[in-house]
């Protein structure tokens, strides 16, 4: 058992709890919403709250002229001035009706209201870490309301991984929170209590690492408007803005349901039917089954897992994406070439996804799937090849191929923790003769005796030893083990690395398998005589 019994008689009460992905639960719904002739925005951020005399004002002002006095009328909220992220472009929405349903933004766009109201939104993070599953049970996760420092920590299997990690510190509200090397020392300190005693936790095991930001809502219609609510509040300020703050994913339906009641009541909305959000399906739900993956399988000659993947996520939308999924080349699987080999992610989800408003290489990634989250390293080693699918999609030319590439390659560096892989100098841990051989390697990895490693120097020594890696994969390990951030890989750096390695300090690198490949002697090599 993994799990240490002696810290589980500490335990107060067993709960049981579901899981769900998030990411996709929140895009079919905007797909849903679509369905029902909603018109949606990616990428579009509010500049500024438009006023004006309510609509029912300016209607009631062509016929009863006479009998309003409309200079007394109150402003309103009537819309929102807009802009497209991704072009600059600017424009004005109008609506009845203006609901801000902006999370951890929240109080940013009621100061667009009102800049002088009170703030009712707290922000706060939470670092999390993905680790190997064998580090959790597959059904079994432990919540621990009392660390160290007085924080909620978790570990929960996800995915066939397991997450562990902290929450609700307070926080500044930013576009890019990032973890830092402290809290997921922190992290992995806390969880060694509770794994048995012959398991290592090591720093090189922790897959991606990520800070999430959530608000924690103040009621202000409570005479207590510094106690945080546990439940959802919604907010009518008098210009007719309606807030929906706070809540959680297990009561999201209900939430819907009051915040549109109050919206039809608020703003002299008239609906055509009454609400319908019970028994309603969402995207993918209409034929799916749990036994669909099997048609996967016998009809498109799917991988077990690819087809369980695709199915989880789509629901029955998997039957159209197995139709564009391309021919592997081998015997089996016939259909689905993934995008890294550890992963059941395929190539023709790049292009469904682009169907489903993904702008961006990260939107893939990230929100698509989850591939950043799990393995921020799979994530940069499969980008070249997303961004080249997704080029064909969406028309992109080279130089938009080369944004898309820095720009996501900055994103996994920042905020899915690519950037704390191997950051940190380790002791020295080498053998004498370890160094010796090592350094051997190292003046031969050094073309010309400059005395460092290049990016030149890396490629051609994967090249020689059979790992083909892209431009891109190459330039962020070799900053991963540049310590002094210079460029290149000096004797220090390179034996600093590799004590890594040998610690499990840093993760597995396929630089792990070049550098430490001896050369083959002539007599073994086929050559001489």
């Amino acid at each position: 058992m993994m799990v240490n019994t002696r810290m589980l008689e500490c335990v107060l009460s067993v709960y049981h709890s579901g899981q769900h992905e998030d990411a996709r639960m929140c895009l079919s719904l905007a797909l849903t919403a679509v369905r029902y002739n909603a018109a949606i925005a990616n990428y579009v951020e509010v500049l500024e709250l438009t006023k004006g005399r309510p609509y029912h004002s300016l209607a009631a002002s062509t016929t009863q002229i006479g009998q309003l006095n409309l200079e007394k009328q109150p402003e309103v909220v009537t819309g929102a001035r807009v802009r497209d992220r991704l072009t600059g472009k600017e424009f004005v929405i109008r609506a009845r009706c203006v609901i801000n349903a902006t999370g951890p933004y929240t109080d940013r766009i009621r100061h667009m209201d009102n800049k002088n109201q009170p703030d009712i939104c707290q922000p706060a993070s939470g670092v999390h870490i993905i680790l190997p599953g064998y580090y959790s049970p597959s059904r079994m996760g432990l919540l621990d309301p009392s660390t160290r420092d007085g924080r909620v920590i978790f570990f929960l299997p996800w995915m066939n991984f397991a997450l562990a990690g902290t929450t609700d510190s307070p926080c500044t509200l930013t576009d890019r929170p990032s973890p830092t090397e402290a809290e997921v020392r922190f992290i992995l300190d806390e969880i060694r209590d509770y794994l048995s005693p012959d398991i290592k936790v090591r720093r090189g095991d922790v897959l991606s690492a990520w800070s999430g930001i959530r608000p924690l809502i103040m009621d202000p219609n409570s005479a207590d408007t510094q106690s945080i609510a546990r439940n959802h509040v919604i907010e009518v300020s008098p210009s007719g803005l309606i807030t929906i703050a706070g809540g959680k994913w297990t009561t999201y339906r209900s939430m819907a349901e009051e915040t549109i009641d109050k919206a039809v009541k608020v703003c002299n909305l008239k609906p055509k039917s009454e609400c319908r959000t019970k028994g309603l399906l969402l995207e993918g739900a209409h034929s799916w089954t749990p036994n669909l993956f099997i048609q996967l399988v016998q009809e498109h000659g799917m991988d077990v897992d690819v087809a369980r993947h695709l199915t989880g996520i789509y629901g029955d939308k998997a039957l159209v994406i197995a139709n564009m999924a391309s021919l592997t080349g081998q015997r089996w699987p016939v259909l689905g070439k993934k995008l890294h080999p550890e992963f059941p992610f395929i190539e023709a989800e790049v292009k469904w996804a682009c169907q489903e408003y993904a702008c961006r290489a990260i939107d893939f990634l990230a929100r698509r799937t989850r591939l950043a989250f799990l393995n921020v390293v799979a994530a940069q080693e499969a980008l070249p090849r997303i961004v080249e699918l997704m080029a064909v999609e969406l028309n992109w030319d080279k130089r938009k191929q080369k944004e898309e590439l820095e720009h996501a390659q900055e994103f996994l560096k920042s905020e899915m923790g690519l950037h704390l892989q191997g950051k940190e100098s380790v002791p020295l841990n080498l053998t004498m003769a370890e160094t010796d051989q090592l350094l051997q390697r190292f003046r031969k990895l050094d073309a010309g005796t400059k005395g460092y490693i290049t990016l030149s120097d890396l490629s051609r020594c994967c090249e020689e030893s059979g790992e083909h890696l892209s431009k891109e994969s190459l330039q962020v390990l070799l900053e991963s083990m540049d310590m002094d951030k210079n460029g290149r890989i000096d004797v220090t750096d390179f034996l600093h690395f590799m004590s890594a390695l040998k610690s499990g300090t840093v993760p597995h690198s396929p630089l792990k398998r070049v550098f430490s490949r001896a050369p083959v002697p002539v007599h073994r090599s086929g050559g001489g005589v």
